[in-house]
């Protein structure tokens, strides 16, 4: 009996949440270990389909850099990175968008549409939705991204379903880009007006001591998380992370979340619990006068792409 009132007492608690988020949208990074381990795979994608049942209009935006370097040795193509980003070829270029739509994107609709009828998988240079401009030309077909028009993000949430979003973009010249996920997440959060973004990685969130896993910090302030950019107080692979967090939040998104999607339910976690499980990045306030430029230096440093 004890059991049935303990889970009664956690629907309850999840209560005023789920009241608080009914018809907002949030914008969800799939990252890490959750896109290559299949049973990590569906529980995100269970989690996913119960935000939207409850009123939440979940927007997935996913890279996919290990399945693409998998990819390239099988064909034998070289793998090199700049400064711990990939170097792309337009021959490269080719297999990403490949590897991207064709792949990473079908597996993570087919497993939340294991549920029913529910994601629409499109690639970010679908309608020119998501435009690019070369980031480095020692990079090749890397790119940043220059403008977002949401047409069609916000007509396929209209219409109930969920966007499955590859993170390439159109350029100028007619081709593709390879665009960091974390950009593309955060720029497409801050574009939809989301009520949040949320990151998930294969750490439990940002620590003041990476050495030191009781150091976890559950929340900061903008200001705190800007100035961890400034300072080189980040670890490398959570300065793209990190870096989206501010510019979602800059231009207005009111949180941004960084998880460890290897626990199960995280989402669910996180977002409809009054404790919460990783790190929650709130309020603007007053900036240390980052610029643009600046945070786009972020997106530099781990392997995504």
């Amino acid at each position: 009996m004890q059991d049935m009132h303990d889970k009664a007492a956690i629907l309850m608690e999840s209560l005023p949440w789920i009241k608080r988020a009914w018809g907002r949208t949030v914008v969800i990074k799939y990252g890490g270990a959750a896109m290559t381990d299949e049973s990590l795979r569906h529980s995100v994608a269970a989690d996913i389909v119960l935000m939207k049942l409850v009123g939440i209009n979940p927007v997935i935006v996913h890279g996919g850099g290990p399945e693409i370097t998998a990819y390239m040795e099988r064909l034998q193509m070289p793998v090199e990175f700049v400064d711990g980003l990939r170097v792309t070829s337009p021959e490269a270029m080719e297999l990403v968008k490949m590897v991207l739509v064709g792949k990473v994107n079908g597996d993570l609709v087919s497993a939340i549409n294991a549920h029913g009828p529910l994601a629409v998988g499109i690639a970010g240079d679908d309608a020119n939705m998501i435009r690019a401009t070369q980031k480095d030309v020692r990079l090749g077909r890397v790119g940043e991204v220059s403008a977002i028009d949401t047409t069609v993000v916000k007509n396929i949430i209209s219409d109930g379903f969920i966007p499955v979003i590859a993170s390439v973009g159109a350029g100028d010249d007619g081709g593709n880009f390879n665009i960091n996920a974390d950009q593309v997440a955060g720029e497409m959060a801050a574009a939809l007006g989301a009520e949040k973004v949320i990151f998930l990685t294969d750490v439990d969130g940002l620590y003041a001591d990476f050495e030191d896993k009781s150091s976890l910090i559950s929340a900061l302030t903008f200001e705190e998380a800007e100035s961890m950019l400034v300072t080189g107080a980040l670890a490398a692979g959570m300065l793209p992370k990190v870096g989206a967090c501010v510019r979602a939040l800059h231009c207005g998104v009111e949180r941004a979340h960084i998880l460890n999607g290897t626990i199960p339910h995280a989402l669910l976690l996180e977002v409809y619990t009054d404790e919460g499980i990783g790190t929650m990045i709130t309020g603007e306030a007053k900036s240390l006068g980052l610029d643009d430029d600046a945070v786009y230096t972020a997106y530099e440093g781990e392997v995504t792409l």
